[in-house]
């Protein structure tokens, strides 16, 4: 972001370096009285022996006494992204461009930056930094690294030995090629950078790779050869904070903030680790489930028999055992879950999995129906086990493309729908080939491309399974667990070259996607139409345009849904049973809105369907399991229906979720455990239903009649 003067940049420069603008220092006068004095080789002097307060105090002076000189601007930015000041870092190499548009080191700065947030413009802006100085070496060791972030090994090789050319003595062109050793298992490379922050690379690409065990032994190695290397020290922090580590963790990102090198990740962190005494663990023998104890009670139950299901289902669908517990952590404060998965790429915003260890957003944490809770943890349960049998190896592509298979494989329902951008990126002909799917994860060029990127694997394993099998999958995996690359792979087990698959792939998808593709333009107006007819109360219009769009674009469920629109305007004509219908297509589509869900249950009830309308409700319970009335439902239903066990977590939802009427809640609770023959458990809540009702007849009553048929039961035992 662009800060105009110097004082608006003055408190991001005090928080991190500790210098105070209105109060200069002893040297900072020094400075001001004999500017003429100092030079850019001063501040370079003082950066390397780490006095960085210094540094930036000389640098200041210079900037004040040259302003129009970019090289100070340039150098000045390189100290801010050091000491991960990235705003300020920013601002300066902007301001060295609009001096000398062609700046190559105001270049190189901005594609530093960018490639720490994966940006897919990086390599460009290292690229234009080349062709102005062709012997910048730091930007073609940037775009090694960004090559080999792509799993573009060959190229990350060229693009290393460039640098090389250029420097031979280069440590992080080494470590490049080090690390593609080291991360074939290698472990005696020739290409050992011996430095700290070579180490501190293969670090990176160690994390990257989701490999975080090792990736923490080369950390510690870069901090044992220079431990005054706080950039390394970070992240094994953060990496010690992903696995559970908590405590090494907090002291080595406290230690880092103390040493003056402060970030938002670093301070969000330790706030992070400060508010785990706000949790509470739930441990099986195959299960580890953290939540916040606001929300305890209500989620336990779902969250932990969907964990117990996932596991079981994989275990036998992938023939393969997990060897310990696996750790699902749920964060009702999305912000939390955030500073979980900051410094990773091409991740979704609902869940991440660290080997053994899944932190996501709780249902609470988002908007109503935003996204649907039990999905999201069968997709990261599933990185578990491709992680864990593939040793770390398998590529990006194919574990996110199991993943997003695995979601529908359970049920058709859940996963994500064909949004717009897929279907923009189709008809656009911007799928990736699959042998560089990986670069749609780690370098996209847009936000969307992430999102096309998810799809496109997903869609891609349901192919491959439909036309080869469930086992080619499991042998494909097994390949990656040897190190194979993709094309290697798409060859030994399919028999063919990869892009002949791209070939037949896309054919396939074009193909199951041609109406959407072809309507979309038309389903766009449609959708309008009908918004702009509901609003003009012109219901006729609305359902004439609807049924007509409806099929055009039947995956979209979101906002203003051809389905729940429809509905809408059959009620208003009176017409509930066309409104049934619509809501019911839209609950099968994988509609997540509650309110839709609620209604398309009511009235099934209302109809007679019982059953049907309690299916209906137990689908909102993996989305959004925070309706008290969509609970109390249920519950009813279950009751009714005779089943006890639903019945009971039904009510104790609404007991453990912030009752309206805690009296009742607690009586419902206590009608369904007496049907599930627990009456000691009933009498406990007709107490508690007493105790705030003290006159509740019902709960009186039932309360006479278990403890009478209780010493009857005691009589006949004597």
């Amino acid at each position: 972001m662009r800060m105009a003067g110097w004082a608006g940049r003055g408190p991001a420069r005090v928080s991190l370096l500790g210098r105070a603008w209105a109060r200069p220092t002893l040297l900072l006068l020094l400075i001001a009285s004999a500017v003429s004095a100092q030079t850019l080789q001063q501040a370079e002097t003082l950066w390397k022996a780490r006095r960085f307060k210094d540094a930036n105090d000389v640098f200041f002076a210079l900037a004040e006494k040259y302003p129009n000189n970019p090289d100070i601007k340039v150098r000045w930015g390189r100290l801010f992204l050091e000491r991960n000041q990235p705003e300020d870092a920013n601002a300066e190499f902007d301001q060295a461009l609009e001096i000398k548009k062609d700046h190559a080191g105001a270049l190189l700065g901005l594609a530093l930056l960018a490639a720490e947030t994966y940006d897919g413009g990086a390599a460009d802006l290292a690229r234009k930094a080349l062709e102005i100085d062709p012997k910048l070496v730091e930007a073609q060791e940037l775009l090694a690294r960004l090559a080999l972030e792509d799993n573009n090994n060959p190229k990350a090789i060229e693009d290393a030995n460039k640098a090389l050319a250029l420097d031979p003595n280069s440590v992080q062109a080494k470590a490049i090629l080090a690390t593609i050793d080291w991360l074939a298992d290698k472990k005696d490379s020739k290409w050992d950078p011996q430095a700290a922050k070579g180490y501190e690379t293969a670090g990176h690409f160690f994390t990257l790779n989701r490999r975080y065990e090792e990736s923490d032994q080369y950390y510690i190695k870069a901090l044992q050869m220079d431990p005054q290397l706080d950039s390394a020290r970070a992240a094994l922090g953060i990496n010690l904070m992903r696995m559970g580590n908590k405590d090494e963790a907090y002291l080595l990102l406290k230690t880092c903030w103390d040493n003056g090198y402060q970030s938002h990740q670093i301070s969000n962190s330790l706030k992070l680790m400060d508010s785990y005494k706000r949790f509470v663990t739930f441990k099986t023998d195959r299960t580890i489930l953290v939540l916040d104890k606001k929300e305890a009670d209500l989620l336990h139950p779902y969250f932990e028999s969907e964990m117990q299901r996932a596991i079981a289902t994989y275990e036998k669908k992938y023939k393969f055992k997990l060897d310990h517990p696996v750790q699902v952590e749920v964060y009702p404060d999305h912000e939390d879950f955030a500073v979980r998965t900051l410094g990773m790429p091409g991740l979704g915003a609902l869940g991440v999995t660290f080997g053994y260890s899944v932190a996501m957003d709780s249902p609470s944490g988002r908007k109503p129906g935003d996204f649907h809770w039990a999905s999201t943890m069968w997709h990261e349960l599933s990185h578990v086990f491709t992680l864990t049998m593939s040793n770390h190896r398998v590529p990006r592509w194919f574990t996110e493309g199991l993943a997003v298979h695995e979601e529908t494989a359970v049920s058709p329902e859940w996963g994500d729908r064909l949004g717009p951008d897929e279907l923009a990126a189709i008809r656009d002909h911007k799928l990736l080939p699959v042998a560089e799917l990986d670069r749609g994860f780690i370098h996209p060029k847009s936000n969307s491309q992430v999102v096309v990127s998810y799809f496109q694997a997903g869609r891609i394993c349901d192919y491959i399974n439909k036309k080869w099998g469930w086992d080619t999958l499991l042998a494909m995996l097994k390949d990656f667990g040897n190190d194979d690359d993709t094309a290697t792979v798409i060859k030994k087990e399919l028999k063919i070259e990869p892009q002949e698959f791209d070939k037949e792939f896309l054919a396939s998808i074009e193909a199951e996607t041609k109406t959407m593709v072809t309507h979309f333009d038309d389903w766009k107006k449609g959708v309008k139409q009908m918004a702009e007819s509901l609003k003009n109360k012109d219901y006729a219009d609305a359902i004439k345009v609807g049924t007509t769009i409806r099929d055009f674009y039947p995956e979209y469920v979101e906002e203003h849904s051809v389905y729940e629109m429809l509905a809408q305007a059959y009620i208003a004509k009176g017409d509930k049973p066309a409104a049934m219908a619509e809501l019911e297509r839209y609950v099968k589509a994988g509609g997540r809105n509650p309110d839709g869900i609620q209604q398309a249950a009511k009235l099934l009830q209302e109809a007679g369907n019982g059953k049907e309308a309690a299916a209906v409700l137990e689908r909102l319970n993996y989305i959004y399991p925070m309706v008290n009335a969509a609970h109390q439902s249920l519950g009813d239903l279950w009751f009714a229906q005779g089943n006890a066990a639903g019945a009971v977590r039904e009510f104790g939802a609404i007991v453990a979720h912030n009752p309206v009427d805690s009296a009742k809640a607690h009586y419902d609770l206590a009608r369904a455990y007496h049907l599930n023959h627990q009456d000691e458990q009933s009498k406990d809540e007709l107490v508690a239903a007493l105790e705030i009702a003290p006159g509740y007849r019902q709960a009186q009553k039932l309360l006479l009649e278990l403890s009478e048929s209780g010493t009857q039961h005691d009589t006949v035992k004597k």
